[in-house]
C-alpha cells in the first residue's frame, strides 16, 4: 500500500478509535449523571434512546476500527502479538454482542419493574441483570483498551 493510502487508512483508524473509546466513557459519564438526576422510568426511556442512537454510531465505528486496524496490521501479521490482538478484537465483538442482547432484556426487565414495583423477584432479577451489565461494560472497556495497547505495541 502506498504511504498517502497507508496515511488515509490510520486516519480513518484514528476516528473511528477514538469514537468508539470516547463514546464509551462518554456513556458512562451520561450513565453517572443520570442515575443522579432522573427518576427510574424517565431513566429506562432515556437510555433506551441513547442505546439505540448510540448502537448506529458506536457499532459502525468499532467495526471500521477493528477493519482499518487489521489493515494496517497487514505487515505485521506474524508472531504471538498479532495472535493476540486477534483473540482480543474477537473477545471484544463477541462481548459486544452479548452486551446489546443484555441491555435489551434490562430495558424490558426495568419496564416491568416499573409497572409492577412491588414484586420482589422482579426486583432481584433486576439487581442480578444490572450487576451483569456492569460486567459487561467493564469488559468492553478492558478488551477495548487492550486493543489500543496491542495496537501500539504492533507499531512500534
Amino acid at each position: 500500500m502506498s504511504s498517502t493510502g497507508q496515511a488515509l487508512v490510520l486516519a480513518v483508524f484514528i476516528i473511528a478509535t477514538s469514537i468508539w473509546i470516547g463514546g464509551y466513557f462518554a456513556i458512562a459519564v451520561v450513565a453517572r449523571a443520570a442515575t443522579r438526576t432522573l427518576a427510574p422510568s424517565t431513566r429506562v426511556d432515556f437510555f433506551r434512546a441513547l442505546g439505540r442512537m448510540y448502537f448506529w454510531v458506536g457499532a459502525p465505528a468499532l467495526i471500521i476500527a477493528l477493519a482499518t486496524g487489521g489493515v494496517l496490521a497487514h505487515n505485521h501479521a506474524s508472531g504471538g502479538l498479532f495472535v493476540t490482538i486477534c483473540i482480543v478484537a474477537a473477545l471484544l465483538l463477541v462481548s459486544f454482542a452479548v452486551a446489546v442482547a443484555q441491555a435489551r432484556r434490562m430495558t424490558r426487565l426495568r419496564r416491568r419493574l416499573t409497572a409492577e414495583p412491588e414484586t420482589d423477584s422482579l426486583q432481584t432479577r433486576v439487581t442480578r441483570e444490572a450487576r451483569t451489565a456492569g460486567l459487561l461494560r467493564a469488559a468492553l472497556g478492558v478488551f477495548s483498551l487492550a486493543l489500543v495497547f496491542l495496537g501500539a505495541f504492533l507499531a512500534v
